[in-house]
């Protein structure tokens, strides 16, 4: 496994993937080793993510299939964190929606209703198992790329009558694909 995640890093620069990519309707893999490779993809993941001027990132996104996100709300130097094979282990039952958008789908944003609280636990970049209690933009974030590692997009979560008249965007949105195939 170490071996794939090393080809990917070596012979593989990161790019986006978007919608209509199959990696991203994939159920992602955990991360067993954390090892330098790994290191090396997270940097890789936070610049993709800068580049693209976004606040989380998956790594499906990058069209790699492991249990890995990256994360900065940029509303607190703490709130940078890279999480590994991440699981919620409590929600609040209060919800709340917030238009949401996404890397994978440029362009389309919605109203998503989400948890308003979380409870995670976590690997860091360190090898250290982690909770966090999260709320606010942080829980959306993090429930947003938890998504994304068990192949749910936000569209998904959204009406479907919403989501038909995203129809003709998506279908330029698959064509971007072409691009990074």
């Amino acid at each position: 496994m170490t071996e794939i995640l090393t080809d990917t890093v070596k012979n593989m620069k990161l790019d986006l993937v978007y919608y209509g990519k199959d990696i991203l309707s994939q159920v992602a893999e955990d991360v067993q080793d954390i090892n330098d490779d790994l290191l090396e993809t997270i940097d890789s993941m936070f610049r993709v993510m800068y580049k693209e001027k976004g606040i989380g990132l998956a790594g499906p996104q990058v069209d790699l299939n492991k249990r890995i996100i990256v994360i900065d709300p940029g509303d607190d130097p703490r709130h940078k964190i890279a999480l590994i094979n991440p699981v919620i282990l409590e929600s609040s039952d209060s919800t709340e929606p917030y238009e949401e958008g996404c890397l994978s789908l440029p362009g389309l944003n919605a109203d998503v209703i989400r948890p308003s609280e979380i409870l995670l636990r976590a690997v860091n970049s360190k090898g250290k198992n982690i909770e966090i209690e999260a709320g606010g933009i942080m829980a959306r974030v993090i429930q947003h790329e938890i998504d994304h590692l068990n192949g749910i997009l936000f569209i998904d979560r959204i009406e479907k009558f919403v989501r038909d008249e995203m129809k003709p965007e998506l279908k330029k949105i698959k064509k971007m694909n072409v691009k990074t195939a």
